[in-house]
């Protein structure tokens, strides 16, 4: 059997059943200037957990952040290079169970929301910005 990229068509993988299956996304990553500041405002504003928090290279630490029974952690980290994605839109949406109360409670604790509670066809949401200027979705179910 040919090794994928050696003429063998990706599809064929999946015909046989011989390959391994993606079964979650472990972690989405944020990037920020200030991994202290960062982890103030997502564990004391928003309420996530710190999973892990270690040195990775210099002057930079690996931070994961839990996020209710959410499997899938946040990761505050900015790869060298991407600087430039700091204070940029978030490409997702975090979920809450009531988008009004979620805001009405996060805006006491001092989250900047940028649109309030918007109602759609698919649902609520809204859109905050964390100190650096990165903007998130809040949606419902």
């Amino acid at each position: 059997m040919l090794p994928l990229g050696a003429g063998r068509l990706q599809n064929d993988c999946f015909a046989s059943g011989d390959f391994a299956v993606i079964t979650q996304v472990k972690f989405v990553g944020v990037p920020v200037s200030d991994q202290d500041r960062a982890l103030a405002f997502y564990t004391e504003k928003l309420g996530f957990e710190v999973a892990t928090d270690q040195a990775m290279g210099p002057g930079q630490r690996w931070i994961e952040l839990r996020i209710g029974n959410a499997s899938t952690r946040l990761a505050l980290f900015t790869p060298p290079g991407h600087e430039d994605r700091i204070g940029s839109f978030f490409n997702g949406s975090l979920q809450c169970d009531n988008v009004e109360a979620t805001h009405r409670q996060l805006s006491q604790r001092g989250v900047e929301f940028v649109e309030g509670p918007t109602r759609q066809p698919w649902g609520t949401c809204a859109k905050f910005k964390d100190p650096d200027g990165n903007i998130f979705v809040l949606s419902s179910g």
